[in-house]
């Protein structure tokens, strides 16, 4: 087991938590990031990263991945931990008071405080079922970056948005693309299926990817379709087939929890555990609305909440950042 010590630990690392961790670094905190995912992002990452985003304030329009990009740079400049890919499994209060997160992997945080921002749950991405000896080899369920891709034949599998959005992105970097989807209709936005029918895109509905070929790597893909099998060159395939999301073990940790999804919160972002608060969408109080924006403000409640908590020889109130000393490069 890895075994570290750090003030706060946020478990999330999508926009709000990757906020609560600049704000605790502004308030001089150490602080852990934990994420079930491999990157920061959250479902900006997972679903929508080249789609532009036009209610955070200060941004007429930013692609999802730039915000995140930004939100990572500004957080960064206090250097929190990163424990990334790893799902919050356990979560113990020491006899000092003192709390202790561990994640299914064996890794073991000891803090004085958690934030919770893990959105609507961990993200878990529904498999290709043809897919399994491959991941890492050429399939992946997202996709981090565009030019990863570039001179690539890559098949996208799948129907709705996340597919449609990977499937135009890829279209002017990869050397080809195919879309692949099981039924006829697209789940995705009407305005997105008809971008894709319009673009160079090889669509191919009422088909499965049957099979999945190469030395190593990916070197080809075996479609099912309406005229039978046919065989495509291929050194990428993105399954684009959603993902499930789940609270998972934090509905153990003696946390209220609503519909099996939403945590309730007081003002301060605090829960019924002490020492324990969230942000984002994954809290639910009168008046609630589950926008980015939102969040942001809950992460800084939650943070200085949580800082008082810590250091009670603090005050709530942070001061204005244009006040404060340059953060450290």
């Amino acid at each position: 087991m890895s075994m570290f010590a750090s003030d706060l630990v946020v478990i999330g690392a999508g926009p709000v938590g990757l906020y609560a961790a600049y704000y605790a670094g502004f308030r001089g905190l150490s602080t852990t990031v934990v994420d079930a995912l491999p990157e920061v992002g959250g479902q900006i990452s997972a679903m929508y990263p080249e789609k532009p985003i036009y209610d955070i304030a200060g941004f007429p329009a930013v692609l999802g991945r730039d915000l995140v990009a930004a939100l990572k740079e500004q957080a960064d400049r206090f250097s929190p931990g990163y424990v990334l890919g790893e799902r919050a499994d356990g979560l113990v209060r020491d006899d000092d008071g003192a709390l202790t997160v561990t994640t299914a992997a064996g890794t073991a945080i000891r803090c004085r405080s958690v934030v919770i921002s893990g959105g609507i749950g961990a993200f878990t991405p529904r498999p290709l079922p043809v897919g399994a000896d491959w991941h890492g080899r050429g399939l992946s369920y997202f996709v981090p970056s565009l030019e990863a891709h570039a001179d690539q034949d890559v098949i996208v599998v799948g129907g709705g948005d996340s597919a449609c959005d990977w499937a135009l992105s890829l279209a002017p970097i990869a050397r080809s693309v195919t879309l692949v989807h099981r039924r006829g209709a697209f789940r995705a936005h009407a305005h997105s299926v008809a971008q894709v029918m319009a673009s160079a895109v090889e669509v191919i509905t009422d088909a499965e990817v049957k099979q999945i070929g190469g030395t190593g790597q990916i070197e080809h893909v075996e479609i099912n379709g309406p005229g039978g099998s046919i065989v495509r060159p291929a050194q990428a395939v993105i399954a684009a087939l959603g993902f499930t999301a789940n609270l998972g073990p934090i509905r153990q940790w003696g946390i209220d929890v609503q519909g099996n999804r939403h945590i309730p919160v007081d003002t301060a972002m605090s829960t019924n555990v002490p020492g324990v608060f969230a942000a984002g969408d994954i809290t639910d109080y009168r008046g609630k609305v589950r926008l980015i924006s939102v969040g942001f403000g809950e992460a800084a409640t939650a943070v200085n909440n949580a800082a008082v908590l810590i250091n009670p020889e603090e005050a709530l109130f942070p001061g204005h950042s244009s006040d404060a000393l340059p953060a450290p490069a």
